[in-house]
C-alpha cells in the first residue's frame, strides 16, 4: 500500500512537471521547473508521504535565506535597525567620516554595520551586494519601514516563481514621489524598466555574482551624473539575461524626507537624464526623452524648477546630454 500510495505521489508531481513544461515561455523554464517538481517528488519519497507537499514547500523556505542590504549616511545605526523594522539578517552600509565595524543582534537577526569614509549611492549598494552570502537579499534605503511579515512575502515569492531571478514588489510612497505600482505579475522589458527604485529590488543572490552585476558609479547620488542609477541596474540585469518580474506584492513603505539629490528641474537634471537615456535607449534616448518631458511638463513649474527652465529650455538641455553621451562618458 506504501509503495502505491508513494507512487501516485511521483505521478502527480511528474503531472504538475508537465504542466508546467506547458506553461513555460521557454526550454530553460521548463526544464527549470520541471527540476523543481522532481525535487518535490524526491522529497516526498523519502518522508514517505504525498502530503508532505506543503511541508516541502515550508521546508524549502526555512531553508531559503534573506538578507536585506541597506544603504544609509550619517546614521545613527542601532536606532535605524529598530526603526525599519528588520526582520531578517542585514547587511548595513553607512557612509559616514570613518572606517569601522560593529555587529549585534536584533530580534535573534544578525546585523553587520560598515561605517565607511566614502560617498555615493553605487558604492554603497556595491559594498553591500559584494558581501551579501544569502539566497535572496534586498536593496534598502534608510527611509524604509517594513511591513510585519515582509521577509516571509519576498521568500514566498520566489518560492511561487522560480523562473525568476529578480522580483521588483510594492512599496507606499508619497503621491509626489510615486513612479509605480505593480497591479499583476509581469515581465518586465527593456522598454518599461525606468521607473522602479531600488528599494523594490529582491534577488538571487549567487546569479547577481554568477553575472558580476554592479552598480555603475557614474550615476546616482554623489556621481557624476545625479539620478538612474536603479535604472541602469535593471538594464544591466537583463542585459545579462537575468529574468525581471514584478509582482503584486506590498512589503513596506517610504518616510517621507529631503531627497538628497534631486534639487529640482533644473539644467543640470535635464542634461543628465540625456545621458542615462543615451546609455539605457540608444538610438532611441530622444524619443524617450521626450516622452519623460510631456509626462512631467505638468509638475515644472517656479517651485520644481528653480532655473525658470521653460519647456524648449529643458528640452535642450536633455538633447545635449544624449549628444555629449555619444562622446563618451
Amino acid at each position: 500500500m506504501q509503495w502505491l500510495f508513494l507512487n501516485s505521489t511521483v505521478h502527480s508531481c511528474l503531472f504538475m512537471s508537465k504542466r508546467s513544461c506547458e506553461a513555460a515561455e521557454s526550454i530553460e523554464d521548463a526544464i527549470h521547473d520541471n527540476r523543481m517538481s522532481a525535487e518535490r517528488a524526491f522529497y516526498c519519497i523519502a518522508n514517505g508521504a504525498g502530503e508532505l507537499e506543503h511541508d516541502y514547500k515550508k521546508q524549502r523556505r526555512r531553508l531559503m535565506k534573506l538578507q536585506i542590504l541597506v544603504s544609509s549616511l550619517n546614521q545613527e545605526v542601532k536606532s535605524l535597525a529598530e526603526k525599519m523594522n528588520l526582520q531578517a539578517d542585514t547587511i548595513l552600509i553607512n557612509q559616514c567620516n570613518e572606517n569601522r565595524y560593529e555587529e549585534w543582534t536584533q530580534d535573534g537577526h544578525r546585523i553587520r554595520c560598515y561605517h565607511l569614509a566614502e560617498r555615493g549611492v553605487g558604492l554603497s549598494r556595491n559594498n553591500a551586494l559584494l558581501r551579501a552570502d544569502a539566497d535572496l537579499c534586498i536593496f534598502s534605503d534608510e527611509d524604509i519601514v517594513y511591513d510585519d511579515g515582509a521577509v516571509e512575502r519576498i521568500i514566498e515569492g520566489f518560492e511561487q516563481h522560480p523562473e525568476a531571478d529578480m522580483l521588483l514588489f510594492n512599496v507606499r510612497v508619497q503621491e509626489s514621489r510615486f513612479t509605480y505600482w505593480n497591479s499583476f505579475y509581469k515581465r518586465v522589458k527593456w522598454y518599461n524598466c525606468g521607473r522602479y527604485p531600488a528599494y523594490s529590488f529582491a534577488l538571487r543572490t549567487a546569479k547577481m555574482h554568477e553575472k558580476n552585476l554592479t552598480y555603475s558609479l557614474l550615476f546616482g547620488g554623489g556621481a557624476k551624473y545625479a539620478n538612474g542609477e536603479d535604472s541602469l541596474f535593471i538594464h544591466d540585469c537583463l542585459k545579462a539575461g537575468l529574468k525581471v518580474y514584478s509582482i503584486p506584492v506590498e512589503i513596506g513603505e517610504e518616510q517621507p524626507r529631503p531627497s538628497t539629490w534631486f534639487f529640482g528641474f533644473d539644467r543640470k537634471f535635464f542634461h543628465d537624464r540625456g545621458v542615462l537615456y543615451h546609455v539605457l535607449y540608444g538610438k532611441l534616448a530622444a524619443v524617450m526623452g521626450f516622452r519623460f518631458l510631456l509626462k512631467n511638463r505638468s509638475n515644472m513649474n517656479s517651485e520644481s524648477c528653480p532655473d525658470g527652465l521653460t519647456f524648449d529650455e529643458a528640452k535642450k538641455a536633455l538633447l545635449s546630454g544624449i549628444r555629449d553621451a555619444k562622446g563618451g562618458l
